[in-house]
């Protein structure tokens, strides 16, 4: 392990199929071990915190981690299924060294993930995660705790107001969702109790879909990747707005009075001209991904604003947004932090903040949230038998041709996926039809070069 390299964690915590390492109780119970040793330092009670979503594997993965802590000396604070930033937020709250969120976020009940926070509630750095890995290879007899130093895991019952009581306290002061209708989809997820609290609480109408977990239907046909049920009710339903939430509510798309789906690149739109006309943006600096739509940094250019871009994960966003002072960032994919909020990703409160905007003009939500008009944007994936295709000579000049070729009006975008064989090829450009014949051209040139790895540039 002395390479530094990661093998269990990626760039969102440890994730796997349920009861397979390395989701299975064993790899859990070292985890919790090696975890406990890491953070049991110094004299003070230590403590972490352990959320879920609603997953059955929910069920065997908890109880191996507690033992875990226990084993090594911590208090283990159990709140049950809750949303993923609400984990973070009470972590610090309740000045714990660590917190755990066991989750596989948008994926089918078959998959779980344990991802990890730090006393400040942030996803713990690359260094700290390879080191926790480092311990979990070795021996840990030495992590142990001697029988008079276990630690106790308790519930802490009130755990979900707590939580409520935060999100609220986000909502512009003074306003209320008084004479809105609001669908909101839970995914069968964490947020099934507390989202659709927070919006009656405000004052809404509410339809809740996706509050029924069985253990199995999380993200099934619903939430944030399936918003087609979501936009028929809305419009069945004559509502205001309609908001879906996945497995562990970090992440929101929006559904507009006439069932159109509204995605993170919007919304973050939405958000930013609203906190910049309030003096409210940070830097006057939005943080997005690679992947975000020209039109968004069009439209922020048009306003005075800048858009940062990072690599893909909303890990990177938000240390962009750190190192940079900025308090607004997300991803196309609907996953927005707004840091004077919280630490991590949060669809409720990112929901709330676009509310805010429609309560305050008093506009419907197709008018509102529809701020530019996306640029044609394609995806491929193109498999390859490993190697480095993108290294190749042919690959490089197509690249370089069709970026002469498209100018100012867009975009390519090539990368290698992080997790499987894969280079994913991404064109935007004001044109379809200039879109499809380049992605087809650079995907073709990329099969070859795959196929016959000859002329390499590095040689």
């Amino acid at each position: 392990m002395g390479n530094g390299q990661r093998r269990l964690f990626g760039t969102d915590g440890i994730r796997g199929v349920a009861n397979r390492a390395p989701m299975d109780a064993a790899t859990a119970l070292r985890l919790g071990q090696a975890a406990g040793r890491f953070f049991n330092r110094g004299q003070h009670r230590h403590r972490v915190v352990i959320g879920k979503d609603t997953r059955l594997s929910g069920y065997m993965l908890e109880p191996a981690l507690t033992a875990g802590f226990v084993g090594a000396g911590m208090d283990v604070v159990l709140v049950g299924p809750l949303p993923t930033p609400a984990i973070a937020l009470l972590t610090r709250s309740l000045r714990a060294d660590l917190g755990v969120m066991i989750s596989a976020s948008h994926n089918s009940y078959e998959d779980n993930g344990i991802k990890l926070f730090g006393p400040d509630g942030l996803k713990l750095s690359d260094e700290q995660e390879i080191a926790i890995e480092a311990l979990m290879e070795g021996d840990l007899t030495s992590a142990l705790a001697t029988p008079g130093k276990l630690g106790r895991a308790s519930r802490l019952e009130g755990a979900p107001g707590r939580y409520i009581e935060a999100v609220k306290a986000s909502f512009p002061r003074g306003r209320s969702l008084e004479g809105l209708r609001i669908v909101v989809d839970c995914a069968h997820g964490a947020a099934y109790r507390v989202a659709p609290t927070v919006l009656w609480e405000l004052g809404a109408e509410v339809v809740p879909v996706g509050v029924a977990p069985d253990g199995f239907n999380i993200n099934d046909g619903c939430g944030s990747t399936a918003p087609a049920q979501l936009a028929a009710l809305v419009r069945e339903r004559r509502a205001d707005l309609g908001i879906a939430l996945d497995g562990d509510a970090d992440r929101v798309v929006l559904v507009d009075e006439a069932g159109k789906v509204v995605d993170g690149d919007q919304i973050l739109a939405t958000v930013a001209a609203s906190w910049a006309a309030s003096g409210r943006l940070k830097g006057k600096e939005v943080v997005a991904t690679v992947m975000s739509n020209l039109g968004l940094e069009r439209f922020l250019e048009k306003k005075g604003l800048s858009l940062h871009r990072t690599k893909v994960g909303d890990r990177y966003v938000g240390e962009a947004m750190r190192e940079r002072g900025c308090n607004l960032g997300g991803e196309q994919s609907g996953h927005l932090i707004l840091s004077d909020h919280g630490t991590t990703g949060d669809g409720l409160v990112a929901a709330l903040q676009v509310l805010g905007v429609l309560v305050e003009r008093r506009r419907p939500a197709s008018e509102v949230l529809r701020c530019f008009e996306p640029l044609p944007q394609k995806l491929v994936n193109v498999r390859h038998a490993g190697g480095s295709p993108l290294d190749d000579e042919r690959v490089i000049d197509g690249v370089a041709a069709a970026e002469a070729e498209l100018g100012s009006r867009g975009r390519v975008l090539i990368r290698a996926s992080g997790t499987e064989p894969l280079i994913r090829v991404m064109v935007e450009a004001e044109e379809q039809a200039l879109v499809d014949s380049l992605t087809a051209r650079l995907a073709d040139v990329i099969r070859q070069a795959a196929a016959s790895p000859t002329r390499v540039a590095a040689e």
